[in-house]
């Protein structure tokens, strides 16, 4: 089953510290609508997308330039019937060197492709993770959901 979890890697010619922190720095690639801390282990935070999706995660495990661990602890989404589908996954980020370049491996674990979300799911993932996230660690801008008004 674990090879269905959804994964995602890039590769930058960037440092593993610059990819820990952009990573961490969660308001600058996936939305500025972020609540609560990003960084540290047992930090929380809430993620909120209009009334479509909020979500509140935990760092679970964090070890600085290698990997960043979250622990989804609850979950809405406005457009699946089950609830549950990502309570209890994790959300894991693993920073390697490869070939002279920095990868990142994003793996949402838990994510399966039974989900009723996955299509959805998975697709704003890739997104987030090879443009927003991309742009982030290589130009120092990304695309996050902006605040909401």
């Amino acid at each position: 089953m674990k090879d269905q979890d959804l994964t995602v890697t890039i590769a930058v010619d960037k440092s593993p510290k610059e990819a820990f922190d952009a990573i961490n720095n969660v308001r600058g690639w996936w939305s500025e609508e972020v609540k609560g801390g990003t960084e540290n282990l047992n930090d929380e935070f809430t993620y909120k997308a209009r009334d479509l999706h909020r979500c509140t995660m935990k760092l679970i495990e964090v070890v600085p330039n290698q990997k960043v661990v979250w622990l989804v602890l609850d979950n809405y989404f406005s457009f699946t019937k089950d609830q549950t589908e990502w309570k209890g996954t994790k959300v894991i980020f693993e920073i390697s060197e490869k070939d002279g370049k920095t990868q990142i491996q994003f793996t949402h674990q838990g994510l399966v492709p039974q989900h009723e979300c996955y299509e959805v799911c998975s697709d704003a993932w890739t997104g987030y993770i090879t443009g927003s996230l991309y742009n982030l660690i290589t130009t120092g801008k990304g695309e996050p959901n902006p605040k909401e008004s």
